[in-house]
């Protein structure tokens, strides 16, 4: 393990041992605090973010996106602060803790017993949610975990968030996807963060006017084992409770081939990603690269901030 790893997985360790014991104002000003040293500091993260906004509010001026990165970042924040505070949230604050449009289409879905996939763009806090539908609705779900550098950082998420009521299942291709195809056949519920996919196998989307890549995965599911495929959005506003929407199914189309279907799908959870991120852009954590345009060299943040320094 390098040094940069155990120092991130020293402060990561730090987050859950010793935000989660800080009394919430205390928390909530210490978020408030890092993130705007953060924005102040414009480091790639910061301009990635400012850069992804311009693409959703396209007619906003330098300031007013300058504005829209500051909330970011302090929504960005606010997620980090109740993630560490989380596993210590007794099981009423957690019910408390979200309130829900629509949740009739994830009822009526596990009702019906055919499974339900759930997808969620990087919106808000979707861990909160996560431990929302284990706790208020009494539903355990499968999810998926991307590997992390070190072992012990991810080995980390994968204990906070099985502590949480989630199986959580490596991100290893397929044998990740029929663990969960099982799981749906069985009637199950599982829930993925599905808004970037820069893979080869990632589907391209029209995302805010210009190509982007999701993952194929929630299609895939739902056309494999007859799963309702909901998309997911979630937001926070003044209050402590965050928000949430579940959207109307996505329908498999009834003719063409499984690459077309699973397009036709995909670009239809991006189309539902896009309206919750255009009505609270602010809570929208994409501080990494999206677009494909992005991917181009030229346009890379980082290769600009050292041509100015």
């Amino acid at each position: 393990m390098s040094a940069r790893e155990r120092l991130t997985d020293a402060l990561y360790g730090a987050g859950w041992g010793t935000v989660r014991k800080l009394p919430e104002p205390v928390a909530v000003r210490l978020g408030r605090t890092i993130a705007d040293l953060a924005w102040k500091r414009r480091g790639t993260g910061v301009r990635r973010l400012e850069a992804n906004y311009a693409r959703v509010v396209p007619g906003a001026s330098p300031e007013q996106l300058a504005e829209l990165s500051r909330a970011g970042m302090r929504s960005y924040l606010r997620y980090w602060m109740e993630s560490f505070r989380l596993p210590a949230w007794s099981a009423e604050r957690i019910r408390t803790g979200l309130d829900v449009k629509e949740l009739h289409h994830l009822t009526d879905g596990m009702a019906a017993g055919k499974g339900v996939v759930l997808a969620l763009p990087h919106l808000a806090n979707w861990d909160l949610a996560g431990a929302w539908v284990t706790t208020a609705l009494g539903i355990p779900f499968t999810t998926v975990a991307e590997r992390l550098k070190p072992e012990t950082l991810y080995d980390r998420f994968v204990a906070y968030r099985e502590g949480l009521g989630m199986e959580v299942l490596p991100h290893n291709g397929g044998a990740a996807f029929g663990a969960l195809a099982r799981r749906l056949r069985g009637g199950g519920l599982v829930c993925l963060v599905a808004d970037r996919d820069l893979s080869a196998s990632g589907v391209e989307v029209d995302f805010f006017g210009e190509t982007a890549r999701m993952p194929a995965g929630p299609a895939l599911l739902a056309q494999q084992t007859g799963a309702r495929l909901l998309p997911v959005t979630l937001w926070y506003d003044d209050s402590p409770v965050m928000r949430g929407r579940v959207h109307p199914p996505v329908e498999v189309p009834a003719s063409g081939t499984r690459a077309e279907r699973t397009s036709v799908m995909t670009q239809a959870l991006a189309d539902a990603f896009a309206t919750g991120i255009a009505e609270h852009p602010e809570d929208w954590h994409m501080l990494q690269r999206l677009w494909l345009a992005d991917l181009d060299p030229a346009r890379d943040p980082e290769k600009d901030r050292k041509g100015a320094s």
